[in-house]
């Protein structure tokens, strides 16, 4: 890295609320909200104590489609086809939960899931007598390979095909826009969790095409924890229902009068996703309506620039830790971003994690698929190159 883009580096670190102290290569697992974000994130928190009455009672509709629409609009969605979530795994959730699953029907997924969401899927389906039918994806990945791999396991029992974006465990992005037209074809819905995805890749829902996409906004769009969304087709939309039963599942009775209750829309909303899935009661929405000030922090810092030069950096991290322990990347450059699946020797995958923190400052996960063993370098943009040197030698130092 030259000294120019390392002070551009370093001024935009500044900006993070990041201890400075802390080697930070782990942006994959929660993100992280520059200050100005989070200071705007502070302010709706305290608009909402202002009058907690006005804000959640009259203002929260207004103030919610607003922020819909403008991560609709960089999404390359309809702002009445998405509902803001805590995270993707409620998304995940809500689409699993909704499902009209018989016995003996197939959910179709791959062996390199999120847990959290292979766990949705395990409890829905004990509850309803279905299938899980997890298709190996082998390493080295071969991105060709993927769709007619999963495609060949369909069979007349599946109900759903659901995968991952960008993969947690292994980095991976999965070709997901060609999944879904092939499942189209098929006449099979497709769940896409796109937890790492917003931010980090090019992302164009009308081009991905799932029925149901799910994607963190607290991840690489650098916006507050507890910020994600749900989009869904509209043919879907009807059908799905939320956690929480609340007042728009009344909002027909409230439009004639019924209840008690009037001016209903201006709190449970309008549309079929609005009512069943966004009020619900008391929280804090500070989250999602901070969404459109972190869309303003990337576009003012030229982003979509400095995301194509962290990959470029963290692909030749990948390199020179390889070339010094002798392994292979688990992927082509093309299926990989600015996170990436560095292999390493060691076999205590935890052992490590914890070493590279506890002895050198540096926070990065250690994964483990397949028998391998993964350090996933995040590289941000305000990432400097005194921090990928310090885990060379880290590395270097363990062995690994």
């Amino acid at each position: 890295m030259n000294g120019g883009a390392d002070r551009q580096a370093s001024a935009l670190r500044a900006l993070f609320l990041l201890d400075p102290g802390l080697v930070f290569l782990n942006h994959g697992s929660f993100g992280a909200c520059p200050q100005p974000v989070f200071e705007q994130y502070q302010f709706w928190q305290r608009e909402l104590e202002r009058n907690p009455v006005a804000f959640l009672g009259r203002r929260s509709a207004e103030l919610l489609r607003a922020a819909r629409e403008q991560l609709a609009t960089y999404l390359g969605a309809g702002a009445d086809d998405l509902v803001f979530m805590p995270n993707a795994t409620t998304g995940v959730n809500v689409v699993a939960r909704s499902l009209a699953l018989q016995p003996g029907d197939e959910v179709l997924t791959t062996d390199q899931e999120y847990g959290a969401c292979d766990a949705t899927f395990r409890v829905v389906c004990d509850r309803t007598g279905a299938v899980i039918r997890r298709v190996a994806v082998p390493l080295p990945f071969e991105p060709a390979a993927f769709v007619p791999r999963l495609m060949a396991a369909v069979t007349p029992r599946t109900k759903l095909i659901f995968a991952s974006h960008v993969v947690s465990t292994t980095a991976l992005v999965f070709p997901v826009a060609e999944l879904c037209a092939r499942a189209r074809e098929a006449g099979i819905p497709t769940l896409i969790d796109g937890a790492h995805a917003p931010g980090l890749i090019d992302l164009d829902l009308a081009v991905v095409g799932a029925d149901y996409y799910t994607g963190n906004c607290h991840k690489w769009l650098c916006a507050p924890k507890g910020s994600a969304f749900l989009h869904v087709r509209r043919e879907h939309q009807a059908a799905l229902q939320g956690g929480i039963v609340s007042w728009g599942w009344l909002a027909d009775e409230l439009a004639a009068g019924g209840g008690g209750h009037t001016g209903f829309d201006a709190y449970v909303g309008t549309t079929p996703l609005e009512r069943r899935l966004q009020w619900q009661g008391t929280r804090d929405i500070a989250s999602y309506l901070t969404v459109p000030a972190a869309l303003d922090f990337l576009a003012a810092h030229d982003w979509p620039v400095r995301r194509e030069g962290c990959r470029q950096r963290a692909l030749q991290l990948q390199r020179e830790v390889l070339s010094r322990n002798g392994l292979s990347a688990i992927a082509p450059d093309e299926a990989l971003t600015q996170m990436v699946p560095i292999p390493v020797r060691a076999t205590d995958g935890e052992g490590l994690r914890r070493w590279l923190y506890e002895s050198r400052g540096i926070e990065v996960p250690v994964t483990q698929h397949g028998g391998q063993t993964f350090v996933r370098v995040s590289v941000q943009a305000y990432t400097t190159g005194d921090e990928l040197a310090a885990l060379l030698s880290a590395l270097r130092d363990a062995g690994a």
